[in-house]
């Protein structure tokens, strides 16, 4: 199955949460018991990465039986980042075995209150 796409727009200097549930194509969670997952965004696939989230206790939060993916990065992660469009996709990973779950556009708002 191919990675689905989701574009988000991300506030430079605010916090930024998102919650993904991982679901089959009959609408039932998938147990991500064991599970870990990355993410990280970058200006074009090639470059360093700007921001990148992890289970952990590095953003990522994964309730296994629930198919719940919490991701959240802080206003100072956030603040770091220079307004603009940029790239990014998230993992899982079960055994080594990696799975892109999603990817797209991340378009970063310049802050203007400081």
């Amino acid at each position: 199955m191919s990675a689905g796409i989701y574009n988000f727009i991300l506030d430079q200097g605010s916090t930024w949460n998102l919650n993904i549930v991982y679901k089959d194509p009959s609408g039932t969670p998938i147990n991500l018991t064991g599970y870990t997952a990355e993410m990280q965004i970058r200006e074009t696939p090639s470059n360093n990465s700007v921001l990148t989230l992890s289970t952990g206790g590095n953003g990522i939060v994964i309730t296994g039986a629930t198919g719940n993916i919490a991701l959240t990065a802080t206003d100072e992660q956030t603040q770091a980042i220079e307004s603009g469009m940029y790239v990014y996709d998230l993992e899982l990973n079960l055994a080594g075995v990696r799975t892109r779950l999603i990817q797209g556009s991340v378009t970063v708002s310049a802050e203007v209150t400081q």
